[in-house]
């Protein structure tokens, strides 16, 4: 927890009271983004709400077991106080940082997934295989 210290030598009393460290400032909250999955006749469609970031801020991969690893890192930092006439009376810096792991079904064609990110949405499409595919790929094994 950050402790604000009263300087009541040159601090006026309205910020004394807004600094006390009873005064229970808003603190951005660090939860994981929600997350909508969608299922369609030809695919499926993840949502990942992520408000102020942009296509920048998430990297989307496929690990070595194919699962869908999503990463959100976003670093920001206030503005630098301007002139030497002036100091910080409060300075914050942001991080924000968020990794999600998903399990693909059997019928999600890895090959051809697509991801957009608009207006702080990450959209994670996954193809589905066609049946024709997914019969290729089972393998009969022969009882001796």
């Amino acid at each position: 927890m950050l402790v604000t210290r009263r300087n009541q030598n040159w601090l006026p009393s309205v910020f004394n009271e807004l600094m006390d460290d009873a005064f229970a400032w808003p603190k951005a909250a660090s939860t994981a983004p929600a997350v909508n999955v969608l299922e369609h006749k030809d695919g499926y469609t993840v949502e990942f709400a992520a408000p102020g970031m942009t296509r920048e801020d998430f990297k989307v991969t496929l690990d070595e077991d194919d699962n869908l690893v999503v990463d959100l890192e976003k670093k920001t930092e206030a503005a630098p106080a301007q002139g030497e006439q002036s100091r910080y009376l409060r300075r914050e810096f942001s991080y924000t940082k968020f990794h999600q792991t998903l399990l693909l079904p059997d019928d999600v064609d890895r090959e051809h997934i697509t991801a957009a990110a608009e207006h702080g949405v990450l959209t994670v499409k996954l193809p589905k295989k066609s049946e024709q595919e997914l019969k290729k790929e089972s393998i009969v094994i022969e009882i001796q």
